[in-house]
């Protein structure tokens, strides 16, 4: 691969999102095309599906020690606060202006009320509320 491919397909995967799946996928596409592409994806996949089928029953198992569940708990936890840390870090970017922060303020309400609906719902609304308020 020529290294101005290699710098396409970094710069196609911070453009999208999943940098690491985008730039697989794309470096795959290069090099044996669409079915180049899809083995490329499905090799970022399946190995993460594939350990969380296989080890989904010893789960339980492996929480019986008060010091292994704590610590799968505090791994829960960190993964929380990670995933907090970088909704901060993008909404600081995103949150520009009144119309974004009624979208947000509206799915929070939608989550976390009294209705609780289902993220896929939230989603949608979401999308209805940025095409009628950005008209985009």
């Amino acid at each position: 691969m020529r290294s101005e491919a290699l710098l396409d397909a970094i710069a196609i995967g911070q453009f999208t999102p999943g940098p690491i799946l985008s730039t697989a996928t794309f470096i795959g596409y290069q090099i044996q095309g669409p079915w180049g592409a899809v083995a490329a994806t499905a090799g970022i996949f399946l190995p993460s599906f594939f350990f969380v089928w296989l080890l989904n029953p010893l789960v339980p198992r492996i929480r019986r020690p008060k010091a292994a569940g704590a610590f799968l708990d505090a791994v829960n936890v960190g993964a929380v606060g990670i995933m907090a840390g970088v909704a901060l870090e993008l909404g600081s970017e995103i949150l520009l202006g009144w119309r974004a922060w009624l979208i947000l303020a509206l799915s929070l309400a939608a989550v976390f009320g009294p209705w609780k609906l289902s993220s896929v719902w939230v989603i949608a609304g979401g999308l209805v509320m940025g095409y009628l308020l950005y008209g985009v």
